[in-house]
C-alpha cells in the first residue's frame, strides 16, 4: 500500500531584515538574487552576523553590487584571515533581469534597496526592492493612520 504524503513546506528563515526600508520607501517591484560570499561570511550570516539596514545596491560596470551592508567576522575563524565586514558584494541575477533593472535605476527617483537576507535550501538569497523614496508628508500620514488604528483597536477591546 502506497501512502501519498503531502510535500513538506519549505522553511526559509530570515537571517537579516531591513525594517526601516518599509517605512522610508515605496515598493514598486520585489526581486530575489543570490550573493557572492566567502565561506567565512556564509557561516557568519547563518549565525546572525549580518546587518543590511545601511546597505544599498548600485550598478558598477554592468553588474549590481550591495554596498554598505555589514557582515561581521566569523567568531570561530582563524585570526590570520583578514575580513572586511563592509566590502561590496556582487549580486547574482539573470542577465535579462539585470538589463531591466539597469534601465529602471537610470530613471529619476528609483533605487534598489535590500530588504531581507534569507536561506533557500542551502543557498543565501537577498530580497531587494525597486523602490521610490517616500516624501515626508507620506511618512507623517502613515504614522497618523497607525495611531488612529491603534486607538480604534484599544476602544474595541475595551467594549468587550
Amino acid at each position: 500500500m502506497i501512502i501519498d504524503l503531502p510535500c513538506t513546506i519549505s522553511f526559509m528563515p530570515t537571517l537579516a531584515l531591513n525594517r526601516k526600508a518599509r517605512f522610508d520607501y515605496e515598493c514598486l517591484e520585489k526581486i530575489e538574487a543570490g550573493l557572492v560570499l566567502t565561506g567565512q561570511e556564509v557561516k557568519s550570516v547563518r549565525e546572525g552576523g549580518a546587518k543590511i539596514d545601511t546597505g544599498h545596491i548600485i550598478a558598477h560596470q554592468g553588474n549590481l553590487f550591495m554596498i554598505g551592508a555589514n557582515i561581521a567576522p566569523y567568531k570561530k575563524a582563524s585570526s590570520h584571515l583578514e575580513h572586511d565586514p563592509a566590502r561590496s558584494r556582487q549580486l547574482l541575477i539573470h542577465k535579462k533581469q539585470l538589463l531591466y533593472l539597469l534601465g529602471k535605476i537610470g530613471e529619476k527617483g528609483l533605487t534598489l534597496i535590500p530588504i531581507s537576507l534569507y536561506t533557500r535550501g542551502n543557498r543565501i538569497k537577498l530580497e531587494f526592492w525597486l523602490a521610490r523614496g517616500k516624501k515626508a508628508h507620506e511618512k507623517r500620514q502613515k504614522i497618523k493612520d497607525r495611531d488612529i488604528q491603534r486607538e480604534t483597536d484599544r476602544y474595541i477591546r475595551g467594549q468587550d
